[in-house]
């Protein structure tokens, strides 16, 4: 006996951040956002953790048929009911155009299946977030409309017309409808146009970086950037040497790596094309002048109960001989004896044990 089972393919809007992938990031039991917490208390958690499930199985393209009127947001899935909560405070993204009118959209798909068509809408000038999204709220056709595109490193870039004549809060409304399979995926975006647009700029935003979360003594954050193929390309690590808010580790973390690297900032696009680390727990994101990069960032505690280890790099001018550190990978660590101890106190990139580059010259595991 035959039976036929259905291949899901599941991703959502990752640049800017949809709406669902959003609260998902910020954490489904301890979002920040008033509007996070309420889509929570509207339809409980579960919504978040299947935040690339936001999705109609026989859709076929017939989107407006099966999806009526005020529940565009959750593709009419009770399950994502939350979504299509009106409401005028939904995290958004200032989006502006790059150098030739355009914007890269990126859509994070966990699971790659051949696309049908993307296809990207946004709302009429005018669109009022306090009432329920309607079709009749979206322009009548795409702004853009992509139908051959490859994911690299599980990720769509559509690469599209900006969209103009637009000032204000406004919903980009995405589509995916897959070639082998009827089923189709959606993702509502909230976006914000300036009213009086920024000069073209030529950074591209890789994504929005989140601190969940305060952070004790002796821990360490790091910034970690991937190239298209999904290799390391830069390591950024920050320690903690006191308790710190999650408004300030990121904040100076983002500093720390916008003066170190070559590739990558992070902070808030200004209209003068600078990006500026803020102080703020969820307004940073990150940005860089090529495509096909991504990033995370690895937190990493310290042991319960302290151990009285330091976590690398904190400390670093007293690494000597004999040392013993945590690395970022949670792991203990010891300084080699003379004369390779001095590499201890070396570039952290290059002799970060266990993760950097020669870190064998410097380090030796233990138990």
């Amino acid at each position: 006996m035959l039976c036929a089972s259905v291949a899901l393919a599941h991703g959502s809007m990752e640049v800017p951040l949809s709406r669902v992938y959003s609260c998902f990031k910020e954490g489904p039991e301890t979002p920040k956002s008033d509007a996070c917490k309420a889509l929570i208390q509207a339809g409980g958690t579960q919504a978040l953790y299947d935040w690339n499930g936001v999705r109609q199985g026989n859709a076929n393209d017939r989107h407006r048929d099966i999806i009526p009127d005020g529940k565009l947001c959750s593709a009419a899935n009770e399950s994502h009911r939350g979504l299509d909560l009106a409401r005028t405070d939904w995290p958004s993204t200032l989006i502006t155009p790059d150098t030739q009118g355009r914007f890269e959209f990126v859509f994070h798909a966990t699971a790659v299946h051949a696309t049908g068509y993307f296809r990207l809408y946004v709302t009429r000038e005018g669109y009022n977030p306090a009432l329920p999204l309607k079709w009749s709220d979206l322009e009548a056709n795409p702004f853009c409309s992509i139908t051959h595109v490859s994911a690299q490193n599980n990720r769509y870039r559509l690469n599209c017309p900006f969209p103009q004549g637009k000032t204000g809060a406004h919903v980009i409304y995405g589509i995916w409808q897959r070639s082998d399979s009827p089923e189709a995926f959606y993702a509502c975006t909230d976006v914000k146009f300036s009213n009086t647009p920024p000069p073209p700029s030529s950074w591209k935003e890789l994504g929005q970086v989140q601190a969940r979360e305060d952070l004790p003594a002796g821990s360490s954050v790091t910034l970690r950037v991937f190239d298209a193929q999904g290799a390391d390309t830069e390591s950024h690590v920050h320690p903690l040497t006191t308790a710190t808010p999650a408004a300030q580790w990121i904040h100076a973390l983002a500093q720390r790596v916008n003066g170190a690297s070559s590739r990558v900032q992070v902070g808030v696009l200004d209209a003068a094309g600078r990006v500026n680390p803020v102080q703020d727990a969820l307004g940073n994101r990150v940005y860089a002048r090529e495509t096909g990069y991504t990033f995370q960032v690895d937190i990493m505690k310290p042991p319960p109960g302290g151990g009285g280890e330091p976590v690398y790099p904190s400390g670093i001018e007293d690494y000597a001989e004999g040392t013993v550190v945590r690395g970022t990978d949670g792991l203990r660590y010891r300084c080699k004896p003379f004369p390779y101890s001095g590499w201890c106190k070396g570039s952290a990139l290059h002799y970060a044990p266990g993760t950097g580059l020669n870190w064998q010259d410097a380090w030796e595991r233990i138990p």
